[in-house]
Formats: structure tokens, sequence, C-alpha cells
């Protein structure tokens, strides 16, 4: 079993750092509002019929309903909603490596709002590393740059995400549900509200193109969203959450790799700010306790 636990943690970093590609893909049919709708319906699915089989659900949870649509417009909503706004803009490698600085905007969330974790030289420099990185891609100074509005997008993107995994050390944590159920209620919850903000017009364009709606439905539900939440629980019970959050690391790596094969460019800088973001996010877990993080990553 722990041998099969190192097979998913694998398989998430090449779940997650595919997630970039598809949404360039279905991007040239459909909004980006569009393609989170479909990729949170279709990731329901397994994740609820996990919750399900595992006797997860209860209605005695609706007492926390405030707190599960926080957690869903935080982890699930804006989160996805900005990385796919943002991938549309910029090259899918540079979005991937984006998404790495994931962890930082945790640990500053965590600094901020929980006063628990520790600020010293190192944590500082881990910090102010990873964003020279985030920087380096950006390059406000210079003409011949990516898209500024994408990186922010990216930006945003992960600052809701951190954002989420401190409200959940706050209020969702000592709550004692399982993991299951409160991902079944944040992406549910996320599809409602997704419903009832989108619109359905052109929808049924994305699913003229094969590649386009299998890489959608697939990649970015089934497997992106759903199945991989499932994968997530399953290595953080045999490898624990040390270990498991330790697959953040993989999907910028996989992302740069999809984009040099498919032709995109990358220069010098690019490659240097990713070195920079890892390693600046390598400096701040291990500078002290890690950041808080809810039992499942969401990518």
């Amino acid at each position: 079993m722990k041998k099969l636990a190192y097979i998913a943690f694998a398989l998430l970093g090449l779940i997650w750092g595919s997630n970039f590609i598809f949404v360039k893909w279905a991007a040239e049919y459909v909004t980006p509002s569009q393609i989170v709708l479909l990729r949170v319906l279709f990731g329901l699915v397994p994740v609820l019929l996990y919750a399900v089989a595992t006797k997860a659900l209860s209605w005695r949870h609706a007492r926390h309903l405030h707190h599960f649509v926080v957690m869903s417009l935080l982890a699930t909503t804006v989160y996805y909603l900005a990385f796919a706004k943002g991938t549309v803009l910029l090259p899918s490698s540079v979005a991937g490596m984006l998404s790495g600085a994931i962890p930082l905007f945790t640990f500053i969330c965590a600094f901020l709002f929980l006063r628990e974790e520790p600020l010293n030289m190192q944590s500082a420099a881990g910090v102010a590393l990873g964003f020279l990185g985030v920087l380096t891609i950006a390059r406000p100074w210079t003409a011949a740059t990516f898209d500024v509005h994408g990186v922010l997008y990216m930006i945003a993107g992960s600052l809701s995400v951190g954002c989420s995994f401190v409200y959940a050390k706050k209020f969702i944590t000592p709550l004692g549900l399982p993991a299951a159920a409160l991902t079944t209620y944040q992406i549910g919850i996320g599809a409602v509200l997704l419903v009832l903000v989108t619109d359905f017009n052109g929808l049924e364009a994305v699913f003229k193109d094969q590649r386009a709606w299998m890489g959608l439905v697939f990649g970015l539900g089934l497997c992106g969203t759903g199945l991989a939440y499932v994968m997530y629980y399953f290595v953080v019970d045999k490898l624990g959450a040390v270990t498991a959050a330790s697959s953040t690391y993989l999907p910028p790596l996989v992302a740069l790799v999809i984009g040099l094969f498919i032709g995109e460019t990358l220069d010098g800088p690019d490659l240097t700010a990713m070195v920079l973001i890892l390693a600046g996010v390598a400096i701040v877990q291990t500078a002290g306790r890690k950041p808080p993080r809810l039992r499942a990553q969401t990518a």
C-alpha cells in the first residue's frame, strides 16, 4: 500500500501540472468561467461518490454552512477562476511556474492572521526569494514581458487558496469533520455559485473539439479536481500530511516540461524564476513548522 501511495503521489504532480495545458485548449472555445463551471461539475462526481461510499456526509453538518461557503469561495470558485483567467493570458508553463508560489502565500497569510508561523531570517529570506522569482517572470521594467494581468490573476488565485488554508486551520479543522465531506461541500457549493453567475451562451462549443472537451472533462474535471482529491486523501493517510504537501513542488516542473514539449519558448530569466520560486518555498518550509494546510490540497 505504501508503494501504491508513492505512485499516487507522482500521479498527483502529473495531474495538477497538466491542468494548465487543458485550460489553454478549452479556452479556444469557451470562457474561463465556463471552463471552471464544467471542471467543478465533473470534478464533483468522484468526490461525491467517495464521500457517499465512506458515509462521510451528514445533515448535522448543515449548521456549519457559512464556513463551507467561505471555503468554497476561497478554495474553489475564486481560486479556479483566477487561475483559469491567468492561464489564458500566459503560456501554460509560466502559469504552472507561478502556481508554485502557493505555499509562500499560505505562509504569509498564516503569519498575518494566525500569528503562529515563525518569522525569522530564514523564512523571510525564503519569502523574498520566492517573490523575486515572481517578479522575474513579470518583469514590469521591460516591454518584452508576459501579460502582467495574467501574472496578477495567478497571484490572486494563489492568495485566495493561501487564505483558505488559514481559514480552514482556524474555523474548519476544529469541527473535526471528515475531509471527504468538507471537500464535497466545498465543491458542491462552488458548483451552485458558478451555475448562478456563469453565462451559458456558447458553452456547447467546447464539445466540438475532441481534444478540448476531453481535456476539460477528464483532465480538469474527473482527474484534476475529483480523482486528485481522493488520491490526496490516500497519500495523506499512507505517507502523512507533510509528504503529501510536498506534492506542490511537482506541478510547476510538469507544466514546464509540457510547455516546452508543445513549443512554448522560455528564456534564461524564466527558468531562473522557477528555481527562485521553488527554492523560496523550500526555505520557508524548512524554516520552522509547515504552513497550515487543509487535508486536501487544491490545484
